[in-house]
């Protein structure tokens, strides 16, 4: 016997795609659109005052055999890579640590997260300062560091090192965040039988620590790959791509070669390029490691 159902009873059921219409509208006017434009820019020539002027693939073979790309490139991967070398293992220390239960761990969290607060030009003129070397605190810098000379960014290693530095400690409090939070989701129960059978701290963070936190390391390291990928505004402001290119990242490539030489079509295909390189690393890392196929590592899901 069919029962009817009350018209006050509430409806079960997977949702509409009305549900993805604002998020997916959000996305096609705020990023499809522009991408689309760009991607259609890249095949002009067009000095940004001027209509363009359908040039073909004229970028697209400058792009290839440009020796300042091919430089950009390689800075772009040795700071991503650098990047995630030295960011990780102290995120991963330190998310693990803040996630426990030490005394003041709340504060001290706190303020570590500072630095995430402020925008990443105002730390980058503050790091410019405190790296001038005739009114700052790079000669006490170099000193400790046993440096023969106190202009930090006017050397091609030390204008490195220091976007190197100021860019991670902007964003180690972000990932230390990401970490902390997969590393509440591990269940107590674990530590407890690997304590009755004997493991000790390192022993625990290495056998039921890491491998519970795979899905939060492989997430922090597609946002961390992504993020180097596409730093400008401390570039900009901290080094201007120098001394020489030693800093000319492909970010800082595409605004000079936009925003100062007036190539905009040139820009628009370096754009285009970054954008494709960064898609295509977050999606080979998901599917390398094996990320769509992961489930939830909490107890009992």
């Amino acid at each position: 016997m069919n029962r009817e159902k009350h018209p006050s009873a509430p409806r079960t059921g997977r949702p509409g795609i009305a549900w993805a219409i604002p998020g997916a509208l959000f996305f096609l006017f705020f990023a499809g659109a522009p991408m689309a434009i760009v991607g259609y820019l890249s095949f002009t020539d067009w000095n940004g005052l001027s209509d363009p002027v359908w040039s073909g693939l004229d970028n697209w073979s400058r792009l290839w055999q440009d020796d300042g790309m091919r430089n950009a490139v390689w800075l772009s991967l040795l700071l991503t890579a650098l990047t995630w070398l030295t960011q990780t293992p102290i995120v991963l220390l330190l998310g693990v640590w803040a996630a426990g239960r030490q005394r003041n761990r709340a504060v001290l969290s706190a303020i570590f997260f500072v630095p995430l607060l402020a925008s990443s030009v105002a730390l980058a003129l503050l790091w410019r300062t405190i790296f001038d070397p005739n009114f700052g605190l790079a000669p006490d810098i170099a000193d400790f560091l046993g440096l023969e000379s106190a202009d930090l960014l006017g050397s091609e290693r030390g204008a490195f090192a220091a976007i190197l530095f100021v860019t991670g400690w902007q964003f180690v409090p972000f990932h230390m965040l990401i970490y902390q939070g997969g590393a509440r989701q591990i269940p107590r129960s674990f530590y407890d039988a690997a304590s009755i059978d004997g493991a000790g701290t390192v022993r625990q963070f290495f056998h039921i620590t890491l491998p519970q936190l795979r899905n939060t390391i492989v997430t922090s390291t597609v946002l961390m790959v992504v993020g180097a990928l596409t730093y400008f505004d401390t570039v900009l402001i901290l080094t201007r791509g120098g001394p020489g290119d030693a800093t000319a990242i492909v970010p800082y490539l595409m605004y000079d070669t936009g925003f100062k030489a007036f190539d905009l079509g040139y820009a628009s295909a370096v754009a285009t390029a970054l954008v494709v390189v960064a898609t295509a690393a977050s999606l080979l890392l998901v599917r390398l490691t094996g990320f769509t196929r992961m489930r939830s590592t909490r107890e009992g899901l």
